[in-house]
């Protein structure tokens, strides 16, 4: 059996070499996680909304939507934008 001696130089490559990898996979994930545009089903689950609300939102003009066929497409800033527009600040209030 050979023994190998690691050195504290090779301990910093491996470092630096497992940080960058890391890095790049963050960097992936959160580029693929990102959709420019959802159907109702996706919208529905991020906002905790039944069917119903999320037609109710559409209906009274809060959330836009585009429609391909029989598909209704939403816009990930557009969802963005609305809780944003919706956000409580709790500490405003009092």
């Amino acid at each position: 059996m050979a023994i190998e001696i690691i050195t504290k130089e090779d301990l910093a490559n491996f470092k630096a070499e497992l940080l960058n990898d890391i890095k790049q996979l963050l960097e992936s994930s959160g580029k693929m996680e990102q959709k420019k545009w959802l159907r109702s089903p996706e919208v529905r689950k991020i906002l905790n909304i039944s069917p119903g609300t999320l037609q109710n939102l559409r209906i009274n003009g809060t959330l836009a939507y585009t429609k391909v066929g029989s598909i209704l497409f939403y816009s990930a800033d557009d969802i963005e934008k609305v809780l944003a527009e919706n956000k409580i600040d709790h500490s405003k209030l009092k």
